[in-house]
């Protein structure tokens, strides 16, 4: 498709997105001049209580936890998160409840109305269209995943009254450098002079603290500000405002959960004078959050897990979940990635785990091929047998018919290899009946 081709008076939503994909010559363009001149032409200025939430890996999580929290307290709520797994409404949530395509379509008609011609990449018109929603709806919290680094992020053009940083790891080095240092440097800057700046890695870069300090933010860091303690069946909670016991376990999987559980409890409880969230909506929140494919396992035998790890930290969690499940029988990876990633680092932290590979590429010009993977795979020393697939349906498909009853299929790498199982099994669900 050309611009050339491209309606330039969209109307429906899948019009939209196709349009905002081909406006701005790169999909990724780091910097808030050109958001920030439009949302002043828009007169965004939101009145709300705002939290940040960036991260290399555990943003979603945060969110998903914070907001199932506030809805929990009855505060109306919206969250923002990206990327989505099969609709784009996922992305923007107005109390617990994607926004439908008519909101959407005018928020990006008033965008489109007031740039001026000034270009805006697929995430910043959907940031701002996300703003506009939660504006006209009133609500009383945004929550605003950082898409990408953080400093020169989209959302980084709101203020937020509390920023949270979950885990900061290699990742996206093309834009926010190479080593940890250079990347918590951009993580660092959703944090705000005066205000709580929240960091839920244990090992944080000395640039972050650095940044913190140099402006003067509230920072709260965990193991030293606050923490947890895991307890069997249950868990505690220390923070600046004293302890919480017999905590229910996140209903999302994971060790890890209780860092970002215990990180998301201290935003609460450092806004308690704006947004005061009682014990009981904390213990709530805890035991209703759900977020697809974050380690989601499906019900049924054989056994399906769901998780878009894309870089070795993530990689590394989702082995240490698999290990923690045990079973008797063979692990089937169903597996691709994108092509500027560390697929090396990913098939490293999981080959210990998995007993047959099927390897496919992801759609789109990103997507590394059969052949990429399959090297990767290769210089990461799995031993483990490996199928080609032309696509990742064709994989999903190839290990079911090879995996028995007391298997385990695991779908991982991106978000695009996960949509793409989730799409395939809505079809065959759909074909059955």
């Amino acid at each position: 498709m050309t611009p050339e081709t491209i309606d330039p008076k969209p109307r429906t939503l899948s019009d939209w997105l196709v349009y905002l994909e081909h406006i701005h010559p790169q999909s990724i363009a780091m910097g808030l001049d050109r958001v920030e001149r439009v949302r002043r032409a828009l007169g965004i200025a939101p009145r709300c209580v705002v939290i940040t939430v960036g991260g290399t890996n555990g943003k979603g999580s945060c969110c998903a936890m914070l907001e199932a929290m506030l809805l929990a307290a009855g505060y109306r709520v919206g969250c923002y998160t990206s990327p989505h797994l099969l609709r784009y409404n996922e992305r923007v949530r107005i109390a617990g409840l994607a926004l439908d395509d008519g909101n959407l379509c005018r928020a990006f008609e008033r965008i489109e109305a007031a740039r001026d011609g000034v270009l805006l990449t697929y995430f910043e018109f959907g940031t701002l269209a996300a703003m506009l929603a939660f504006e006209e709806a009133a609500v009383e919290v945004a929550i605003l995943e950082v898409g990408l680094g953080g400093r020169l992020d989209a959302v980084n053009v709101f203020d937020a009254d509390c920023a949270l940083v979950a885990a900061v790891d290699i990742d996206h080095v093309d834009y926010l450098g190479a080593s940890r240092e250079a990347i918590g440097f951009e993580k660092a800057g959703i944090y705000r002079a005066g205000r709580p700046a929240i960091c839920a890695d244990r090992d944080p870069p000395r640039s972050l603290i650095a940044h913190a300090q140099d402006i003067g933010a509230q920072l709260l860091l965990i193991g030293r500000d606050f923490g947890f303690s895991a307890e069997r069946g249950q868990w505690g909670y220390w923070g600046p405002n004293g302890k919480r016991h017999g905590l229910p376990h996140p209903l999302l999987r994971g060790e890890f959960q209780l860092a970002n559980a215990a990180a998301c409890i201290t935003a609460l409880e450092e806004l308690h004078k704006r947004i005061p969230v009682a014990a009981q909506d904390i213990r709530g929140g805890l035991l209703s959050c759900e977020i697809p494919a974050r380690f989601q396992v499906l019900p049924g035998q054989p056994v399906v897990i769901l998780d878009v790890a894309h870089n070795p930290q993530a990689a590394r969690a989702l082995a240490q979940n698999l290990s923690l499940m045990g079973g008797s029988g063979q692990t089937v990876a169903v597996f691709s990635m994108l092509k500027d990633k560390d697929i090396i680092g990913v098939a490293s932290a999981l080959k210990d785990q998995v007993t047959r590979w099927h390897v496919a590429p992801a759609q789109g010009a990103r997507a590394a091929s059969a052949d990429e993977v399959c090297a990767a795979l290769a210089q990461a020393q799995v031993t483990a047998p490996i199928q080609r697939h032309g696509d990742v349906a064709g994989a999903w498909r190839a290990a079911c018919d090879t995996v028995a009853r007391d298997d385990k299929i695991i779908v991982f790498g991106s978000f695009l290899t996960v949509a793409a199982v989730m799409q395939e099994r809505q079809s065959a669900g759909a074909n059955r009946t």
